[in-house]
């Protein structure tokens, strides 16, 4: 059995039972105890379980979020050049949708194309999209205070309205097995379906955010180009599923 094998089989074990025990997992992979111990080891080493005594349980899922002052004053330069280069991405007649965060605030600023069209669910970002005179719609719905974020099923009816050339998402959590995770269920099924209805899908993650599980899954690794700031830990298990754009300020 390949290894990649065994480790799926583990992670579904541990989702069905929340623990398992070392000579269980002997028995069903039918392997040794050391390749097991091995197995265990390395799925800990990237936040996907915890050892305990005699076997592994899953960790547990990150539920609270920082809220957009404290996140605004975190990682500030990494998010500036992220930003820079999301930025560059963008073409003259592209139609944009940039989701609430700190991260996806700092893009703004670098936009430097015309006849663009930004929507966002930001109430942060409206007041830089119109300061820079960039055509601007803002998804309407209940506020959600500590994101700034306009979030629920008004938001998302909105949303489905419009499709784009692209999308930068901000996430709270990337993991090659778990994929992009977020706390919120409201904000999560908004950046789904942001990247459905989007040629092509950014996340911005700084280094923090590898290795990261939260609550909600919002969408697999593939669905969307990574963009990150520092070279990161298990960066060719990433970069088999998806882009990883590494910039630096350089």
């Amino acid at each position: 059995m390949l290894t990649e094998e065994r480790h799926n089989i583990i992670l579904e074990l541990l989702r069905e039972k929340g623990i398992v025990k070392l000579n269980e997992l002997v028995e069903i992979l039918n392997t040794s105890e050391s390749t097991i111990r091995r197995d265990i080891i390395f799925l800990e080493s990237i936040n996907a379980l915890k050892r305990i005594h005699g076997g592994a349980t899953l960790t547990k899922r990150r539920l609270n979020e920082p809220s957009y002052s404290e996140k605004e004053i975190q990682n500030v330069s990494e998010k500036k050049i992220m930003a820079r280069y999301a930025a560059s991405l963008i073409e003259d007649g592209d139609s944009i949708y940039l989701d609430a965060g700190t991260s996806t605030y700092e893009i703004i600023q670098y936009i430097d194309k015309e006849n663009i069209i930004v929507v966002t669910n930001g109430l942060k970002h409206i007041n830089a999209l119109v300061d820079k005179n960039i055509n601007a719609y803002i998804l309407g719905g209940k506020i959600k205070n500590t994101t700034k974020a306009v979030v629920g099923s008004d938001s998302l009816k909105s949303l489905q309205k419009f499709r784009f050339d692209k999308c930068f998402l901000g996430i709270n959590g990337v993991h090659f097995e778990f994929g992009f995770t977020t706390p919120d269920s409201e904000e999560a099924i908004l950046k789904e379906n942001a990247i459905k209805h989007s040629r092509e899908a950014f996340v911005l993650a700084d280094e923090s955010k590898f290795g990261e599980v939260s609550f909600v899954k919002v969408a697999d690794i593939k669905s969307a180009v990574i963009i990150t700031n520092n070279e990161i830990e298990n960066y060719e298990e990433y970069n088999k599923k998806t882009k990883v754009k590494v910039v630096t300020g350089e």
